[in-house]
């Protein structure tokens, strides 16, 4: 599992902690974190909850009439790099 995976899954866990139900995706580019949540969230929760997804690349908050409320936070997967970084005519 690449790293953002595992940082996902750290995420999710935090946020099942938190009482809310959370799934994870894998995607080319990064990995998400979803999660409903219920109009009877605490104060307290809610602040736990934004501490979780702050340590995303990026969060917020979708809500509709119809949907309700879903959490998402996106983490990035990391480009691989090479030992030939600089190209071949880069001078050290």
């Amino acid at each position: 599992m690449p790293a953002s995976g595992v940082t996902a899954a750290a995420l999710a866990a935090r946020l099942s902690a938190a009482g809310l139900l959370a799934r994870v995706e894998e995607h080319t580019r990064f990995t998400t974190v979803e999660a409903e949540v219920p109009e009877t969230l605490s104060a307290e929760s809610w602040r736990e909850v934004l501490d979780v997804v702050a340590e995303a690349d990026r969060f917020g908050l979708l809500a509709t009439s119809l949907n309700g409320r879903t959490l998402w936070a996106v983490v990035r997967k990391t480009v691989p790099t090479t030992g030939d970084v600089g190209g071949p005519g880069y001078q050290r």
